[in-house]
Parts: structure tokens; C-alpha cells; sequence
């Protein structure tokens, strides 16, 4: 479960993956909601859509508090600036994976709409209702959306050029059975 210096743990693993699905998910379900006629379903899908935000901001709290816990693996090596752009793409994700939901659940206070997530529990209201509110937080919300696939891009970007074009485990260490498919593949080249 724990990071060593060579790999990320089960749980590091965990909270990439759920996080990769939670946004993968997201944005295409935001522009289709979007485009919904107001009614019974509109509600409902807008607050599906603002349940599963406010499990992305959960997870995203706790895997910082994890990654402040337990140190993530060495970079495998690269130039400097490498080291200092993936920090920097790694800190933007973050910074828009904990703003976004924030942002959202403060756009909704102002609208007067509750959120409720997955009917459980409700939000607090963060601020009073207020209409002249609602359009620079919509826009907000939008613009740290835009950020945040740009940031995602990069980061994946920056995985396949390590795998395709570095060679290095930089990729494979994340993958969910990275330690079994590694294991598989030095029995097989042992038993060559």
C-alpha cells in the first residue's frame, strides 16, 4: 500500500485512477447536462454532477494528505526543468481538482440551490444567496474546467513521452497491475 522510492502503493494508485475516472467522466456528462431543457431530469443530472464533484474534492484532500504522509517516488531522471515542469503540472492539477468543486458548490450557494451529495448529506451554504454572484461563478467554474483538461493533457502527455520516447517506468509504475504485469515479465524472460 505504501510509495517506495521505486513505485507508488495500492492506495496512491487508487486515488490516481478514481480521480482519472471522476474527470474523464465529467466533462463530457458537464457539456451534455448542459444542453438538457430545464426539468425533473435537468435537476437530477446537475446534481449528479455536483455529488461526484464533491467525491473529487473529498479524494482529492485525502490523496494530498497521503502524498504529504507517504513521499512519492524519485522522477527518473530528465533535465531539470522537467523535474520543475511536472512539480508545476502536478500543482495546477491539484490546485484545479480542489478549486473546481469549490468553485461549483459556491456558485450554487449563490444561486440558492442546495447540493446535496447523493442525497446523503447536504452541503453547508459557504455564502448568502446572490444573484450577482451567480454569472462570475459560472464562468469561473468553467474557465478552472478549461485549465484543468489543458493541466490533464499535459500530465499525459508528459507519461507517454517518458514510456514511448524515455523508456523509463515512469508511466508503469501508476498503472493499476504494473507490480504483476513487471513480476509476469521477469518470470517469463527467466524462464527464456
Amino acid at each position: 500500500m505504501l510509495n517506495s522510492s521505486e513505485r507508488y502503493g495500492g492506495l496512491a494508485k487508487v486515488f490516481h485512477w478514481l480521480t482519472a475516472l471522476a474527470i474523464v467522466g465529467m466533462f463530457p456528462f458537464a457539456w451534455w447536462m448542459t444542453e438538457l431543457k430545464i426539468g425533473p431530469q435537468m435537476f437530477q443530472m446537475y446534481g449528479l454532477h455536483k455529488s461526484v464533484g464533491i467525491l473529487v474534492l473529498t479524494v482529492t484532500v485525502f490523496r494530498l494528505g497521503w502524498r504529504l504522509l507517504n513521499p512519492k517516488p524519485r522522477f527518473l531522471g530528465g533535465p531539470t526543468w522537467q523535474r520543475w515542469a511536472s512539480e508545476a503540472v502536478h500543482i495546477g492539477l491539484y490546485t484545479c481538482l480542489i478549486a473546481l468543486p469549490v468553485i461549483g458548490l459556491l456558485h450554487s450557494n449563490a444561486a440558492n440551490f442546495p447540493v446535496s451529495v447523493f442525497g446523503l448529506v447536504t452541503m453547508p451554504q459557504l455564502i448568502v444567496p446572490d444573484r450577482d454572484l451567480v454569472e462570475p461563478l459560472q464562468e469561473a467554474h468553467e474557465i478552472v474546467g478549461i485549465m484543468l483538461l489543458v493541466l490533464l493533457g499535459l500530465h499525459v502527455a508528459g507519461a507517454l513521452k517518458h514510456h514511448f520516447f524515455d523508456k523509463d517506468a515512469t508511466l508503469r509504475r501508476m498503472l493499476p497491475f504494473a507490480a504483476v504485469t513487471a513480476s509476469a515479465a521477469r518470470e517469463h524472460d527467466d524462464a527464456d
